[in-house]
């Protein structure tokens, strides 16, 4: 199956990093290729390291990129070990570094992925398919109160503890094996007023379950500060972020490196001595056009939001 994934916010993340043609760049989420295709085409003696735990993500990517074989890198890694990826390629600092992080059309739309609750498929959900833990080992063996905990804080979902009460007493009867199962254990769960007015009833849940699975908040939230520690002066990051706690993450962080004092507001003057490393370019999300959205719906959540190291 070909690698499909439409690039959200493409030029206005690219213009954003604002690409230096012999710069060093990093695409934590390498996806199809299509935010690192456009960063090439800016590029003369520059260079590009594309990261992505997805085997789908790195075959398509590879393809796309190969005129530009020459100036990226192209690696099977979580963005969390960025770090290391540097190091492994003698990299100290870089120019600028951006993530996209939406789920790529080619995995909700590859039905054995299982992260679609619009098919039956098996309760997969992995974005990196050497971990062995799928999203039926989520459903089957996490007690009634953390099911409860993970669609309630990852789904946002006001009937996530409805929902956890019926997949313990289902998965009581029989392992929940399917996803489509478990979307009508869910609709089961969920009145049938709020299933007409309040989009699929499955949405928040599947949202929740890959979440965890992938552990996406926890390596977003311990990623964002190493990346600013990774550019060089003048150099930015760039995310895309597609939910609400997603997008607070990164505004929290970037507000705290743009001014990270500790000191009371009634401090003549500070004394915790914590820098500021940079600013925030981004008072207000940027969001897709209407243009953009009218092409591609899947856009519909994306928020931009970016920094600019100055120290």
């Amino acid at each position: 199956m070909m690698f499909m994934h439409k690039s959200v916010l493409l030029y206005e993340t690219v213009d954003m990093l604002s690409v230096k043609k012999d710069g060093i760049y990093v695409d934590c989420t390498l996806g199809g290729g299509g935010h690192a295709y456009e960063v090439c085409m800016r590029l003369d003696k520059g260079r590009l390291i594309g990261i992505d735990q997805d085997r789908d993500a790195i075959e398509a990517a590879s393809r796309k990129l190969s005129t530009f074989a020459s100036k990226v890198d192209i690696v099977h890694d979580n963005y969390s070990n960025i770090k290391a990826v540097l190091d492994m390629l003698n990299i100290n600092m870089v120019d600028g570094i951006y993530l996209d992080l939406g789920v790529s059309s080619h995995q909700l739309d590859s039905i054995q992925r299982g992260f679609s609750y619009m098919h039956d498929a098996p309760l997969d959900m992995r974005m990196d398919m050497r971990f062995k833990k799928t999203a039926a080992d989520i459903v089957n063996k996490y007690d009634e109160a953390r099911l409860y905990s993970i669609i309630k804080n990852y789904g946002e979902d006001i009937f996530a503890k409805n929902i956890a009460k019926h997949i313990v007493l289902n998965r009581a009867k029989k392992r929940i094996e399917t996803t489509g199962e478990l979307v009508e254990i869910i609709k089961a769960a969920i009145p049938m007023r709020m299933q007409v007015k309040g989009g699929h009833p499955a949405k928040r849940t599947f949202q929740a379950i890959r979440i965890e699975l992938n552990a996406e908040l926890e390596v977003l939230e311990n990623s964002l500060d190493r990346m600013i520690e990774l550019l060089k002066p003048g150099g930015r990051l760039v995310v895309i972020t597609f939910h609400s706690l997603e997008d607070r993450i990164v505004k929290q962080i970037f507000r705290k490196n743009e001014n990270p004092c500790i000191c009371p507001r009634d401090f003549p003057i500070c004394v915790c001595k914590k820098k500021s490393m940079g600013r925030v370019l981004t008072k207000k999300a940027i969001i897709p056009s209407e243009a953009e959205l009218k092409e591609n719906p899947r856009a519909k959540s994306a928020k931009l939001r970016a920094f600019e190291k100055v120290i």
